[in-house]
């Protein structure tokens, strides 16, 4: 059967193939022809080559994927997958060929602007995109946060900085069962939260074959449907399980005329692998990259020598820190799982499909047409002493070993729905810090508000702007006595907002103003001037450890702890509202709260900056970073509602269009429903598209 290439009104690709292979090789053109720079950026990103065409200021990325080991990782992941599935490597094979295929005869004015030509991609480079994406989403630099916390503020402050923090992805998702909707069907509706970026992050579309018929969101770069897809009969969705599955091991390391050495538990040096990579970097002289690896992980910090600012153990030697990640101990990525959800019929199937998944660890909820749900955490968590999930463990010592893997937990459904937030739920076992509950007990008390629920009234709830977690401040503030005039009316007209942090509300500009100026006050306060200079570690992990961020995403829990280190927070408060009511900010939330999507280059001609509703604890979650900056660079990366009485009522959107060539109709014609909540219908009838091509 001839591969055919249909485009919806919307330029969302829907193909139509006799195989599963032919199908995916369709796939692989289809999106470099529609995304040919964004998947160069990301196998250079995969190999770190990408300072090769963007300069120095991608060099602190390409050095810690040589380091952590990324584009090897890949290539030992494809070669297992070839042993263990062969079928589904030949299928990643033709979805390489089909890229390649793409890339050939592809344009886009990106490579024009950095004299970049498209390269050649190889079976393993969708793995390595897969693990360049994920590999910080677990949040291990966290670890090296707390260890200044602790190492200034005392291990019991740790937790007053837990929070939804800064360089962190989540999503919304619930599961309403077919008990508690119109049809007597399920359905399942979320929102991802990830960096928007231009061009997105998620790929619409529908991929058709005599074994399949599957609509979905893809990652471009990557064959299939991972993350959230309707086959007919049955629908799944993810969302981050907040859990900690990668460790960071400090090292003892030592030179020697063979090479470098590394100190075990057992107390006997080992020979550590050393090589030397060669960066090149566009305007500038190349750089070399030590890439060692330890018997616990890739060396992703120092070496030998250490490194500056970070002192040596209590022995007097310098210390470096490894990595260690499920895929680069275990050689699997999870690819095997990517056939059978395409192939799933029921919950069954799909349950089966993410016993095979690896990483990211997501939370799964899925339901079927004959009635069946499903709500479990997916993904490979090493067994391990608690210290590793904590903080920075010593390698030399005995007890931080793996010891295996945890056993994914399961849950059902309360009242007949099922609530993902990155709340403390079913994954709670798995990790250490996970998101405020404020998300998910709003979508849990929206969706009990009303006894059935349709697909139609789903935008309602992704588009809530309620801020539970204005309660800290506002009770902060209604305790206060003695303001100026100015400032008394400030607060009493905060005391009577009704919380909302929609684009056009005067008032949500200014509790956003007063919570920036308390953020700044208490990140100034003598008590945290220690964590005001963070080591001096790599620029990739510089967003976990600065202290403004961290206290503005933590701000509930330290305006609400007992006691906070001799900072009196009444007066940070009061100095706050006094200093806002002098100088109140003119207009209204969306004045300041932009979306800025990013961008590899930036565009030719700016586009402007849509004002948003929403906060990083509303519902809607558009996240700018208090104390720093209202512009939002993270946010729903994509919406969906999937109906399982009939997919044709199922409905979603992007940020901003299918298409991620600068100038094309679909680049940005999804943006204005984005914004104002609005999904376009997911189309499966051939006879409403239109054909472009036969391949």
């Amino acid at each position: 059967m001839t591969t055919e290439i249909y485009r919806d009104a919307w330029g969302i690709p829907h193909l139509r193939a006799g195989s599963a292979a032919g199908l995916a090789h369709a796939q692989g053109l289809v999106t470099a022809r529609d995304r040919a720079w964004q998947l160069e950026v990301e196998r250079h990103r995969a190999q770190g080559t990408s300072a090769s065409f963007l300069g120095g200021s991608a060099l602190a990325w390409d050095r810690f994927a040589r380091r952590a080991r990324l584009d090897d990782t890949a290539r030992r992941c494809f070669a297992d997958l070839e042993r263990r599935d062969p079928e589904t490597a030949r299928w990643v094979r033709a979805y390489v060929d089909g890229v390649n295929e793409g890339l050939a005869g592809g344009t886009a004015p990106e490579f024009a602007r950095t004299g970049l030509t498209p390269g050649r991609w190889e079976p393993w480079t969708p793995l390595g995109v897969w693990l360049a994406t994920h590999i910080l989403f677990a949040g291990f630099p966290a670890k090296l946060w707390r260890e200044q916390v602790a190492a200034h503020l005392g291990a019991d402050a740790i937790g007053l900085f837990a929070a939804d923090g800064p360089g962190t992805s989540g999503s919304n998702g619930w599961l309403v069962g077919g008990e508690r909707t119109v049809t007597g069907q399920a359905v399942i509706a979320g929102d991802p939260h990830r960096w928007i970026e231009d061009p997105g992050v998620y790929q619409q579309i529908h991929l058709s074959c005599p074994e399949f018929d599957v609509v979905g969101l893809a990652v471009p770069g990557v064959p299939g449907i991972a993350h959230f897809g309707h086959t007919g009969t049955v629908a799944w969705a993810i969302t981050n399980a907040m859990s900690d599955y990668q460790d960071l091991y400090r090292e003892r390391l030592r030179r020697t005329g063979a090479g470098v050495e590394a100190l075990d538990p057992d107390g006997v040096w080992r020979r550590a692998a050393r090589h030397t990579e060669t960066v090149e970097v566009a305007g500038e002289d190349p750089v070399e990259a030590e890439v060692i690896e330890t018997g616990r992980g890739p060396v992703i910090i120092g070496g030998p020598e250490g490194l500056d600012g970070d002192p040596a153990d209590p022995s007097g030697l310098p210390v470096a820190i490894s990595l260690r990640y499920p895929p680069r101990v275990t050689g699997d990525l999870g690819f095997a799982a990517l056939l059978p959800l395409l192939r799933a019929r029921r919950v069954a199937d799909v349950d089966r499909a993410f016993d095979r998944w690896a990483e990211p660890v997501n939370v799964v909820q899925a339901a079927d047409t004959e009635g069946g749900v499903l709500h479990r955490v997916a993904g490979r968590v090493p067994l391990r002493a608690e210290a590793n999930s904590l903080r920075v463990v010593p390698a030399w010592e005995p007890g931080h070993e793996w010891r295996g893997w945890q056993e994914t937990p399961r849950a059902g459904l309360t009242d007949g729905v099922a609530v993902m937030a990155n709340q403390r739920g079913p994954a709670a076992p798995l990790g250490v810090e996970f998101a405020p509950p404020h998300r998910a007990d709003r979508i849990a008390a929206l969706l009990a508000g009303k006894e059935r629920w349709s697909a139609a009234d789903m935008p309602a709830i992704h588009t809530d702007t309620h801020l539970a977690s204005a309660s800290s401040l506002l009770d902060r503030l209604a305790a206060l006595d003695g303001l100026t005039p100015e400032a008394s009316v400030l607060r009493d007209r905060l005391l009577g907002w009704d919380r909302r942090m929609d684009s056009g509300s005067a008032d949500a500009a200014l509790y956003a103003a007063v919570r920036a100026a308390v953020v700044r006050r208490l990140a100034a306060h003598p008590a945290f001037a220690a964590l005001t200079t963070p080591p001096v570690y790599p620029e990739v992990f510089q967003p976990w450890l600065a202290l403004v961020p961290r206290v503005g995403f933590a701000l509930e829990h330290l305006l609400r702890a007992g006691e906070l280190f001799g900072v009196d927070r009444p007066a940070a408060v009061r100095a706050a509202i006094e200093e806002v009511a002098l100088r109140p900010p003119a207009g209204v939330w969306g004045d300041t709260h932009r979306l800025a999507p990013w961008r590899v280059l930036e565009p030719e001609q700016p586009y402007d900056e849509p004002g948003l509703s929403g906060d990083h604890d509303c519902v809607l979650c558009t996240s700018g970073v208090p104390g720093l900056t209202d512009r939002a660079a993270r946010g729903p990366a994509a919406r969906y509602v999937w109906d399982l009485a009939r997919r044709e009522d199922s409905r979603w959107v992007v940020p901003l269009g299918a298409s991620g060539v600068p100038g094309s109709p679909h680049h940005r014609d999804q943006l204005p429903l984005w914004l104002a909540g609005d999904l376009v219908p997911v189309v499966t009838d051939w006879t409403k598209m239109k054909k472009e091509r036969d391949v």
